[in-house]
């Protein structure tokens, strides 16, 4: 297992490759791609309804709901597969989640914007524990305030993505679109709901 702090200012970030063995990674996609209440909902983007390009799912404590891009979304309960996951990281972020959005990205062309993990219910400094399972995928930043200042990485099966600190205070991060012909990705990011 390799972590690596990534060199951003005003941010926290690690990456941890190999978080999950490529045998566990393989049997958590095979599960939640086959028991996870996947949907795709409608968002608010300036001002217009679209579909999200991706699907997803919201898991978590009875009332912990979350809101973002005019969306409300209300926990399902904690599946056993989830449970051991979240037990894994937060063994590993030192913290207690208490809900989960996960995305199935089906192929390349899908995709999620520009965007912070900061709305009011996140709390000051969130932490955010991204895990990757399937199809690698770029992820990128970059700075809201100088922007010259952007970074790049590989999110690969069975790495963990930590964000805390002031990371969305300052800076943003997406999964862009891509031509290359790609299986599916899952990514879980666990988060803290106040």
């Amino acid at each position: 297992m390799l972590e690596q702090l990534l060199p951003m200012p005003d941010a926290e970030v690690y990456l941890v490759t190999g978080f999950f063995s490529p045998a566990e990674s393989g049997a958590l996609l095979t599960d939640l791609t086959a028991n996870i209440a996947w949907e795709q909902k409608a968002i608010n983007i300036m001002g217009k309804q679209v579909m999200q390009p991706r699907l997803i799912a919201w898991y978590g404590d009875v009332g912990k709901s979350y809101r973002y891009s005019g969306l409300t979304v209300h926990p399902l309960p904690w599946t056993p597969t989830l449970l051991d996951m979240k037990a894994r990281v937060e063994a590993a972020a030192n913290v207690t989640f208490n809900s989960v959005l996960l995305n199935l990205y089906r192929d390349g062309q899908d995709s999620v914007g520009w965007h912070s993990d900061d709305e009011p219910e996140l709390g000051t400094n969130p932490v955010i524990a991204s895990i990757s399972l399937g199809a690698a995928r770029t992820f990128q930043f970059k700075h809201k305030q100088n922007a010259d200042l952007k970074q790049s990485v590989e999110l690969t099966h069975g790495s963990l993505l930590l964000m805390r600190g002031t990371t969305q205070h300052y800076w943003k991060h997406q999964i862009p679109k891509t031509k290359k012909p790609l299986s599916a990705r899952i990514n879980l990011t666990f988060r803290v709901i106040q």
